[in-house]
């Protein structure tokens, strides 16, 4: 899977969440906390994003998060035969990615996982522990109280330097959507950081539709939907290289709108005699 580059030039890396806390996969909460999940389900989701992948020529991957370390371990495991996709390893707490990081090594698919993330207040043990285990791929989440593109840049600049001592050789920019009004700001920063750091950036733009508590009472259940495909493509317009597009559900309503934006920058791109090769969703958006 191919990230970053010139605007158009690679499709946009789709990455889906699963196993977030609340998903569905898990009958109660207990079963959550313990890794229970339905499988069925979960390969089902897998293979709906696969599928969308394959029909729109967008490369995915997969977030899975894990909330206790004996859930990681599971939901790893499992995604990791199910799928080939590279793997984001996440959760909210930092002993539980690190299991999952030594479990990834232990089980033979450390190469195509990616941790998730470091932040500005990650830890220096979070940082010792990560430099130990060789993790090579990371986020960098550039998530600051001040909501402005200078805090942002800022914050990237010390976010390298993390990665850096870490020994992470592939970094990918997350620009950290919080709500609808840090989702604009989040969308400035990604073409400031492509230009000036020339590093892969995206964001989880769905936060703004999830954290948007009036959408249902307002609009209606029908504005959901087309809520939630507005705000994931909003990234591709100014040029970001992947999207954390939120739930795994969300697949069928995500990729076709992305897909056609890949398509129109393509079309760009050949007429500055730019040649784009398959497979991307220039080639598969007739």
């Amino acid at each position: 899977v191919k990230i970053g580059g010139t605007p158009g030039k690679n499709p946009t890396v789709m990455i889906g969440s699963i196993f977030y806390h609340g998903h569905k996969v898990f009958p109660t909460k207990d079963d959550e906390r313990k890794g229970n999940f339905d499988k069925e389900l979960v390969e089902k989701l897998i293979k709906t994003q696969e599928e969308m992948s394959d029909i729109t020529g967008l490369p995915g991957m997969l977030d899975v998060v894990g909330s206790s370390k004996e859930a990681m371990a599971k939901e790893l495991e499992f995604v990791a035969n199910v799928t080939e996709m590279p793997l984001l390893i996440d959760s909210p707490g930092a002993d539980i990615k690190l299991e999952g990081v030594k479990f990834a090594k232990e089980t033979g698919f450390f190469d195509r996982t990616i941790y998730n993330s470091i932040l500005p207040e990650t830890k220096q043990e979070e940082l010792d522990a990560m430099k130990e285990l060789g993790v090579k791929n990371v986020v960098l989440l550039t998530f600051v109280t001040e909501f402005t593109t200078t805090a942002r840049m800022k914050a990237l600049e010390e976010l390298i330097k993390l990665a850096e001592y870490v020994g992470a050789e592939k970094m990918l920019v997350d620009t950290a959507v919080i709500d609808v009004p840090s989702l604009g700001v989040s969308l400035h920063v990604i073409r400031r950081i492509k230009d000036e750091f020339g590093l892969p950036v995206g964001c989880g733009a769905h936060n703004a539709v999830d954290t948007w508590k009036g959408l249902k009472k307002k609009y209606g259940d029908a504005a959901v939907k087309p809520a939630i495909a507005a705000t994931n493509s909003s990234p591709v317009v100014v040029g970001a290289d992947f999207i954390l597009y939120g739930p795994v559900e969300s697949a069928q309503v995500v990729f076709p709108p992305v897909a056609m934006i890949n398509a129109a920058y393509g079309y760009v791109l050949s007429e500055k005699g730019i040649m784009v090769k398959p497979p991307h969703p220039l080639f598969k958006i007739a």
